[in-house]
């Protein structure tokens, strides 16, 4: 059995995960910006991660849809994989690989952004949601870990966060979802 790391270690890991982000603080920017650019021109917010990752999304897509700190317009944000009917006819019929993919295809639009998250940069449903995205013409941007994996070079904004620990990676995405956030609270 293996023994559970000491508090202030996880504080330390976590601590330089987020120092990476500022190391890349132009591409989050940047990212967060066509985001918010995308929303005021009329697009949607395609977001999808699985496990914790989709906990993720589905509070990215509710803090866009309904609010993050103060009342606003709503911004359509959809975190894909959330309907149980689709989810369950898309999983038998094309097979987990094309999960995220299709509804890409079916929901989105040039000019809409998708974003895809993965701790590893290797989640092959969301590496071929990302690929459907750019068949789309949408804008990419991956919020990924460790090397940034696959997904990397599939992203139009490719934001990754350093390090190896999958927990402190979505620690990383928490900041970087909420960084978005403050981008659309003032459209």
């Amino acid at each position: 059995m293996t023994s559970v790391p000491a508090l202030s270690e996880l504080i330390e890991r976590s601590k330089k995960s987020l120092d990476g982000l500022a190391e890349i603080e132009p591409t989050v920017t940047e990212a967060a910006k066509k985001t918010a650019e995308a929303l005021s021109r009329g697009n949607k917010i395609l977001i999808a991660g699985n496990g914790g990752s989709c906990s993720q999304a589905m509070h990215f897509a509710g803090e866009i849809i309904g609010r993050f700190r103060n009342n606003r317009t709503p911004y359509p944000c959809i975190c894909l994989g959330t309907d149980p009917a689709a989810s369950s006819c898309i999983l038998n019929d094309f097979g987990p690989e094309e999960y995220f993919a299709r509804q890409v295809a079916g929901l989105g639009q040039a000019g809409d952004v998708f974003i895809g998250l993965t701790t590893s940069g290797t989640s092959s449903n969301i590496v071929a949601a990302l690929k459907a995205a750019r068949e789309k013409g949408m804008v990419t941007i991956g919020w990924l870990g460790r090397d940034g994996g696959l997904a990397k070079d599939l992203c139009d904004f490719a934001i990754v966060v350093p390090g190896e620990d999958t927990g402190r990676i979505q620690e990383a995405h928490l900041l970087i979802l909420h960084y978005f956030a403050e981008f659309v609270e003032v459209l």
